[in-house]
């Protein structure tokens, strides 16, 4: 989808089309709680949550938004995700159906606990 380059998250959900903006604005939300202490970006022309590392993205397409949890997040709701279309560490939702907000943030939660607890393994 090509939009005009922006710097921050808000400016990207105020570039992206009208019929994706509810969903993006609830997406950016749900993960803003879930991840209270990232740093929100934008790289490679889409919305970022970072800590030490990446810890999600997401992004608005002509007909659906993609939220990047990583593949290890996504394993543990594989049953909840079977209705929607996934990729390797991808997952689709259309814009005119609505955003299951609570799977959303169960898996935003898992990702923000699996990479605390990697990187605490690390230090």
């Amino acid at each position: 989808m090509s939009r005009p380059r922006v710097s921050t998250i808000a400016g990207y959900i105020a570039a992206a089309p009208k019929p994706a903006r509810k969903n993006l604005r609830a997406m950016y939300a749900i993960l803003k709680k879930a991840a209270p202490r990232a740093r929100e970006t934008i790289k490679w022309s889409t919305p970022i949550f970072e800590e030490s590392r990446i810890l999600f993205a997401f992004a608005a397409y002509k007909a659906h938004m993609n939220f990047m949890p990583t593949p290890s997040a996504m394993k543990p709701f594989k049953a909840a995700l079977a209705r929607y279309k996934t990729g390797k560490g991808s997952i689709q939702f259309p814009h005119d159906a609505p955003l299951p907000k609570a799977l959303i943030a169960k898996i935003a939660k898992q990702r923000v606990a699996e990479l605390r607890e990697n990187d605490a393994r690390w230090m």
